[in-house]
């Protein structure tokens, strides 16, 4: 027996509508986190309408086209969350929106099984959705051959606001930290250059990581791209597998442009048991940890995560296991970097037996923006109701390795306990930082790199150091030092550097 108050997820669901459906409509965010959450529902296997009808918090994940000031091109509901709750019947007393970061599905459920394991609710809801298909699909076309998904629906919303704050700052967009493939070329350069490797072997490794994602990707349903990718498909720059950002090419980067939902209801045994929900459905969040990192700038080393590291190992003493113990894995995987940094601070293989996905990752079953991690919760709980008594682990990951969520799950009963994530969060804010200049008139050394292939002209992205250990950015559009970024390897070279318009500008020197 447990305490009644123990949390419990109890209900699933997942979304995907393909371009190349015969079915295909073009769906709003709203609508795929509907078909979601009414999955889910359906899910829990009692009345549906019992279940929406208990629940008190729908807490929703931001959609890329919310993210910024600008109105959304085909409009939008001022409410998602109640846009949603309103279509499946359920009038929750409070609506909460998150604020953009991969890590928000994990950060979420704990937050809201944290409230029903105290008592302050019984029953919650985790949706999101991204429609990034529809708005690829419909951004060409004449304003009268256009949805309107325009929904004034009102009602209590905690908006928790955008968050960039946390990912970047004017001195780092300056200098062409824009999109995420560009600032996770710098840290798997910084990576490479730690292991020393060469440009070819690290892409390489890059594609023996992902090409066993591809596999799982390419039988899982909601996918959306379900093709299986050989490494040399993945490694090989082609016209279709272009370079985007050093070192990806196109087919190692997560999929954005996809229309995916996904949906998980959680409450306290007291509350499944008086619903009627059969216990096979019960998964218990049996560890958890939530973490941010230091700014991206005056970390140490650029080449792993102290936030991931930490957060796993939280985790799973939270869950009372070891790495050992864990049956599945579904680790954030937008980029190799965030695989590669859980594997290397854990002694995980990377061709583990057991396989680090359950979705097929990012780049292949899709990255629908912040609700990623959300499917991956889906498929843990999935797994694990087929495993009775082993243990799922999700990692969550958000901004540029910025905030990680770790949860782990299990049928095994046990009671809630809570985890360490405030001492952690204290002992990474005491870490050292590493100074930086921002206007350099002086020569110094490339630390890690990137090149924007995305740009109208192909451009260097650089952090380098200088004599005095402090670290600095800058761009670069000069031909020989580019030639060396993108055809050979700049790691250690030395490069003159001149200030201005808020900006560093470096040569080879």
């Amino acid at each position: 027996m447990v305490d009644p108050r123990t949390p419990v997820v109890v209900g699933v669901g997942q979304f995907t509508e393909r371009i190349d459906d015969p079915d295909y409509r073009g769906m709003s965010a709203v609508e795929l986190a509907t078909e979601a959450v009414r999955a889910a529902l359906a899910d829990t296997g009692v009345d549906p309408t019992a279940v929406a009808a208990a629940i008190e918090v729908f807490a929703g994940l931001r959609q890329f086209e919310i993210c910024t000031p600008q109105p959304p091109p085909l409009g939008a509901s001022d409410n998602y969350v109640r846009s949603v709750a309103q279509r499946v019947g359920a009038n929750p007393a409070r609506a909460v929106l998150e604020p953009i970061g991969g890590n928000g599905p994990q950060k979420l459920m704990t937050e809201f099984a944290g409230e029903i394991a105290d008592g302050t609710i019984e029953v919650a809801l985790i949706l999101g959705s991204e429609n990034g298909s529809t708005l690829k699909t419909f951004a060409k076309r004449s304003a009268g051959d256009k949805p309107d998904f325009t929904e004034r629906i009102g009602g209590q919303l905690e908006d928790r606001g955008f968050g960039y704050e946390q990912y970047m700052n004017e001195y780092t967009v300056k200098h062409g930290l824009t999109g995420a493939p560009v600032q996770y070329g710098l840290l798997d350069n910084a990576r490479r250059a730690k292991l020393g490797c060469s440009v070819d072997d690290y892409r390489r490794q890059m594609a023996e990581l992902f090409a066993p994602f591809s596999k799982v990707a390419a039988k899982n349903p909601f996918s959306a791209s379900p093709v299986e990718r050989s490494v040399d498909e993945l490694m090989t720059v082609t016209a279709e597998n272009r370079m985007i950002c050093d070192p990806y090419p196109r087919l190692m980067v997560a999929r954005d442009q996809v229309n995916q939902g996904a949906a998980a209801v959680v409450m306290a045994v007291a509350a499944a048991q008086r619903l009627g929900v059969p216990e096979d459905k019960w998964v218990y969040l049996r560890g958890h940890a939530d973490l941010v990192e230091q700014e991206l700038l005056v970390r140490a080393d650029l080449g792993t995560s102290v936030s991931a590291e930490l957060a796993v190992t939280e985790a799973l003493r939270v869950a009372g296991i070891g790495l050992d113990q864990v049956s599945s894995f579904d680790l954030y995987s937008c980029f190799p970097f965030p695989v590669f940094t859980v594997c290397d601070t854990h002694g995980l293989a990377t061709d583990d037996p057991r396989g680090l996905t359950l979705t097929g990752g990012l780049p292949f079953f899709g990255g629908p923006g912040n609700t990623y991690s959300l499917h991956g919760i889906a498929e843990t709980v999935c797994e694990m109701r087929g495993r009775p008594g082993q243990f799922g682990l999700v990692g969550a990951n958000g901004g540029v390795m910025t905030k990680y969520s770790v949860g782990v799950y299990s049928t095994e009963p046990a009671d809630w306990v809570a985890d360490r994530s405030a001492a952690l969060q204290a002992q990474i804010a005491a870490l050292p930082e590493v100074a930086v200049t921002r206007d350099v008139d002086a020569t110094g050394v490339i630390e890690t790199y990137s090149v924007r292939y995305d740009w109208p002209v192909t451009t260097g992205i650089i952090i380098g150091r200088l004599d005095d250990g402090s670290r600095f950015m800058a761009t670069s559009t000069d031909a020989d030092l580019v030639a060396l970024m993108a055809g050979g390897d700049p790691l250690g070279q030395r490069v003159s550097v001149t200030a201005g318009d808020g900006t560093n500008q470096a040569r080879l020197a």
